[in-house]
């Protein structure tokens, strides 16, 4: 039997709604997953110890804080959790709370309140990975297309 006008319209609305969630989310993890990418790796973000890497959060309810911490557990699990977890219309918020991350995106030149002189390049991580966001989108509808047809 052949299915109703208004049958067929409620199935191409769910498959665009699969589509439309499956880009969002895709797109914003592999965002997540870029600005964390090391220089060694192709990416932008400076390795030393780890700390800045670890300390990014994401969160949909505000701009996670900067913290006094210095060194992070690793928050991959979280940051999936938590994009896997949005719904179409909220933010994602994802932030470094490393204390230091401002001045590894922008660089810093001057001496610091503690006395140290410092003439350190910025290295643009989250700026560039940001400008990589219709790549990322681009990217994931396409996988949503095939994967809900």
């Amino acid at each position: 039997m052949a299915k109703s006008f208004s049958a067929q319209v409620d199935e191409r609305i769910a498959a665009y709604k699969k589509r439309l969630t499956a880009t969002f989310r895709g797109a914003a993890q592999d965002l997540a997953n870029e600005v964390k990418k090391p220089k060694s790796e192709g990416g932008h973000m400076p390795i030393l110890t780890g700390a800045l890497r670890r300390s990014l959060m994401a969160s949909t309810a505000a701009m996670p804080g900067i913290s006094d911490a210095e060194d992070f557990p690793n928050n991959d699990g979280q940051i999936t959790l938590t994009i896997a977890g949005a719904d179409i219309g909220e933010t994602i918020y994802l932030g470094f709370q490393a204390a230091h991350a401002r001045r590894r995106e922008y660089g810093f030149n001057g001496t610091d309140s503690l006395g140290r002189t410092y003439n350190e390049e910025g290295n643009g991580f989250v700026r560039l990975t940001a400008q990589r966001w219709q790549e990322f989108v681009d990217a994931n509808a396409a996988k949503a297309i095939r994967a809900f047809p």
